[in-house]
């Protein structure tokens, strides 16, 4: 992990419950629970409940179909922490291959964005919240470096589809999991940054070009690129920072998404 703060800075109930966990399961927590409980009220609660949704909500899609689209992602954003999880994820689930035909066209939609036929219209929509989830956290991964010890690939992955992507609402708060809240809430609300940088860093234009490589290319980021943000930022505002740029890309991809369904 890149950032010491996703490491070691959470409150008090994080901590216990990452504790517990690793006792029971004697592998430490991992490192997308570790950022999405970081701050929640900032940006982890919404995204939580959103993914819960998305991920294992009333869906036209099977689990292991959504699974097989985060899978598509993260090989598209080139992110293997993601890659490999959701690999994983794909036989917990349930191995969708062969492909249904829906399925065919719909992860060509998250592509090109060209609405297929054939395909209810609900169900793309579902598909462009799975493509927005999974798009906020390949970057994230990237970003930050996140990296699988030995034995949180089988612990994690194992958990994240007993538990539907859910964590307790004392770790996380009220959350309400929408693309409109998540903007709000990232974009908008209070934070250690101001709302016009965040703004700036959704569209790319922040920090020189670091906000539009997590962007882009998320995946040319180095340790070296964060500890050069360190001379002149916190790691609360780095973090902010890079939040803001992948949530924004993200949500380009799914508002064009919307716009080309005619909605």
């Amino acid at each position: 992990m890149r950032l010491s703060v996703l490491d070691r800075g959470h409150r008090l109930p994080a901590r216990m419950f990452f504790g517990l966990t690793a006792l029971v399961s004697r592998v430490p927590m991992s490192d997308v629970p570790k950022t999405l409980l970081y701050r929640p009220d900032f940006f982890g609660a919404v995204f939580l409940d959103l993914s819960a949704a998305a991920m294992r909500g009333p869906s036209f899609w099977t689990a292991g179909e959504r699974e097989y689209m985060a899978r598509r992602t993260a090989e598209r954003l080139r992110c293997p922490y993601c890659a490999v999880t959701h690999t994983e994820l794909v036989k917990i689930a349930g191995d969708p291959t062969p492909l249904r035909p829906e399925l065919v066209a719909a992860l060509e939609f998250l592509e090109t964005l060209a609405p297929p036929r054939g395909v209810p219209h609900e169900a793309l929509v579902h598909a462009l919240e799975v493509s927005l989830v999974w798009q906020v956290v390949n970057r994230l991964a990237n970003a930050f470096g996140f990296a699988l010890l030995p034995g949180q690939l089988e612990s994690g992955t194992r958990s994240l589809h007993r538990f539907g992507y859910r964590f307790p609402r004392f770790l996380t708060g009220p959350g309400t999991g929408s693309p409109a809240e998540l903007r709000r809430a990232v974009l908008e609300a209070p934070a250690r940054t101001a709302p016009a940088l965040r703004r700036a860093a959704a569209a790319g234009d922040a920090w020189g070009a670091y906000a539009a490589t997590v962007r882009s290319a998320s995946h040319r980021l180095t340790d070296d690129d964060l500890e050069r943000l360190r001379q002149d930022h916190t790691e609360d505002e780095i973090f902010e920072v890079t939040v803001a740029a992948a949530v924004g890309a993200a949500l380009d991809h799914h508002d064009q998404g919307r716009r080309n369904l005619g909605d």
